[in-house]
């Protein structure tokens, strides 16, 4: 059976329905490419058409296209080699002007390690490649900042049903499909602006009769998930309290991740008085949430969401108008911006609740910062190359600790000297290893008969002090302390 999404795919811009203003955008992005070299991200929705509008922008423009799907190839040294090559220089098999269209689909699931560098791979191939590159995302914000920002964006919508209803009727008009209009409103009202769904519902109807009727469109109820944007805005501007709350239940977010969004984007509409009730909303929904991290009992989620969707709508004390520009939360940023430094502090917190025998979260809300106060800026050396030796810490994480950098002479010299000082440790606890087998058994006849001319001479003394009950006592209590001294898992005391 043949395709009718690929067979009617819009072979020339002017073809592509519903997104008049992306569309030119594109046009426009490709015939000033020599101006500015960049390249493209072109957005939206599933089954807008971004593909096809790619690939009919090629036609247009006389370019051979080079597809990559992002969920095929993700590994960076295939992205370098296929698309590389063809975005770095022209070739005889490119088109006019040496120009190619690199089409990299489904570009937001490039994600950094993930992809065994991936997304490092495509952000330095859109700043270094000779040739226009067209990234197609559904999720724009999906995508890492760096790319987004070395990038043209381009925004497809969902296209509307009166621009769906005569794509369905040029089709059946095509294929010699009697239909009622009615019909094909039905279809294109069913499918919220997804026109590839739209072509395909058409295609499953029409195989079932000749005679296209209201009657015989029976389309299955579809994933009508709502934008995280649209929710925003019928949340902060729109809905009553009772609406929110049910607007909440089409949203693609956990609890945690929405109260971020809701947190962010309220005070851009909110003020004085209903910005108060909002956010104190919001802060009941975080202890609700708190106690689901804490319980584990997700039955929780209701009261949190409760409070951030309804509490909220219910605060806005005035209507809102216009147009609101809503981005992520601020807190996504900043957990990027930070995440080295809390890789290093968690792994410092690791070796220290190893070694101390208490919890990471105890070693990084305690330890840490005690250790840090003790050693701050190396002041005092030898304690901080005792704390180096006794936690096993290179330069980064002496850094982190004290606060010098770790480039400085003086964090170097005191990983360097605490590296010394386990070594000499290592020697100094080392104790018969060293020995041969053969000189340990020829030693022993020697230590026995030593240990029998000592016992015999400290019952000569015991027996001539009187105090002989008193003397063991305090010689078993020093042994015990010489065996904490020695005990290389001391921990803190090392240092101490």
């Amino acid at each position: 059976m043949v395709d009718w999404t690929e067979t009617y795919r819009p072979t020339t811009l002017s073809e592509v329905r519903g997104n008049n203003k992306a569309r030119d955008k594109l046009r426009e992005w490709a015939e000033t490419w020599d101006d500015h070299r960049k390249a493209a991200i072109v957005h939206g929705s599933p089954g807008v058409g971004k593909t096809s509008a790619a690939h009919a922008l090629a036609n247009d423009m006389g370019w051979p296209v080079m597809e990559l799907n992002a969920s095929d190839d993700r590994q960076a040294d295939v992205i370098e080699r296929v698309a590389g090559e063809a975005a770095k220089s022209g070739t005889l098999t490119a088109g006019s002007a040496g120009r190619r269209l690199v089409i990299m689909d489904e570009a937001d699931n490039f994600h950094g390690n993930a992809d065994y560098g991936g997304s490092r791979a495509v952000t330095s191939l859109v700043k270094e490649g000779n040739q226009p590159i067209v990234l197609v995302a559904n999720e724009f914000y999906d995508m890492s900042q760096s790319l987004r920002n070395a990038c043209e964006t381009i925004e497809f919508r969902d296209v509307s049903a009166r621009s769906i209803v005569p794509v369905l009727r040029d089709i059946c008009r095509k294929e010699g499909i009697e239909f009622e209009d009615a019909a094909l409103e039905k279809i294109a009202e069913s499918t919220s602006g997804d026109l590839r769904s739209a072509v395909n519902d058409l295609q499953a109807v029409a195989e079932e009769t000749t005679v296209l009727t209201v009657d015989d469109v029976v389309t299955s109820e579809r994933d009508t998930t709502e934008g995280i944007f649209d929710f925003l805005d019928a949340l902060i501007k729109e809905k009553d309290a009772e609406g929110a709350l049910r607007a909440s239940y089409d949203v693609d977010e956990t609890p945690d991740d929405l109260l971020n969004w809701i947190e962010d984007n309220v005070p851009k509409d909110y003020a004085g008085a209903e910005l108060a009730d909002a956010y104190g909303f919001m802060a009941n929904a975080d202890r609700w949430l708190g106690r689901v991290r804490a319980s584990q009992n997700y039955s929780y989620w209701r009261y949190a969401t409760d409070n951030m969707t309804a509490g909220v709508a219910a605060s806005r004390r005035e209507p809102k108008g216009g147009w609101t520009r809503y981005g992520p939360p601020s807190y996504w940023s900043k957990l990027g911006r930070t995440r080295g430094s809390r890789d290093t502090r968690d792994s410092i917190a690791e070796r220290i609740a190893e070694r101390e025998g208490t919890s990471v979260a105890t070693a990084r809300r305690e330890i840490v910062p005690f250790l840090a106060a003790m050693t701050h800026h190396c002041t005092n050396r030898d304690l901080t190359v005792r704390m180096a030796a006794a936690y096993d810490l290179d330069a980064t994480e002496v850094s982190f600790v004290t606060g010098s950098g770790a480039d400085t002479n003086k964090v170097q010299s005191v990983v360097e000297e605490a590296v010394e000082l386990t070594t000499e440790r290592a020697v100094a606890h080392s104790g018969n290893a060293f020995l041969s087998a053969v000189e340990s058994n020829s030693d022993d006849g020697e230590r026995d008969a030593a240990a029998g001319d000592e016992t015999e001479t400290q019952q000569t003394l015991e027996a001539s002090s009187g105090n002989s009950e008193e003397t063991t006592s305090d010689r078993d209590d020093a042994a015990d302390d010489d065996s904490d001294a020695d005990d290389g898992q001391a921990g803190l005391s090392d240092f101490f």
